[in-house]
């Protein structure tokens, strides 16, 4: 399988809400090219209702068989890149799962519906560096629509009692 794996880091913030239930929100915020010297959760800046940190270092994979849905993405007005953080019961409460660049994965990863998943811009130079992952490996592979088994039209028809379906 054919795969690149690029190191990024990621920026995520910590808001304080006016809510009886929840008392503040996560949001992952920009994804960088490359991952700086600092620890994961340096606080980066702190204000009164919010507190950005660089929450550590991902790897980006681009894989092979996804460069369909890396073009759709690079074609997209504003390349995104999708960053999952999952809540944890330690400090700082989250923790960074996974940084995607395939708008599928991402919608995958919404399913359990647990995780915090937010799309954010993808940097130029990482938008670049999967352009040309996609130039090199993308294949274009032709639409086969699939026959549909003919339904039984008796399958679901009614019986007098006592007499079974003939397919049993």
């Amino acid at each position: 399988m054919i795969q690149e794996a690029i190191e990024v880091g990621v920026i995520v913030e910590r808001r304080v809400l006016n809510n009886r239930w929840v008392d503040h929100a996560w949001t992952p915020v920009a994804v960088l090219a490359g991952a700086p010297a600092a620890l994961p959760w340096t606080v980066l800046d702190e204000t009164p209702v919010a507190t950005r940190y660089y929450a550590g270092p991902s790897q980006l994979e681009f894989f092979a068989s996804d460069t369909e849905m890396y073009r759709e993405n690079l074609r997209a007005g504003q390349p995104s890149l999708w960053v999952s953080l999952r809540p944890v019961s330690t400090p700082p409460g989250v923790s960074l799962r996974l940084v995607t660049a395939d708008p599928s994965e991402a919608e995958a990863l919404t399913e359990p519906g647990t995780d915090i998943i937010e799309a954010v811009s993808m940097p130029p130079e990482i938008r670049d560096r999967l352009a040309a992952f996609v130039e090199a490996h993308h294949v274009d592979r032709p639409f086969v629509k699939r026959k549909r088994d003919r339904a039984d039209p008796e399958a679901f028809a009614s019986r007098p009692p006592g007499v079974r379906n003939r397919g049993r």
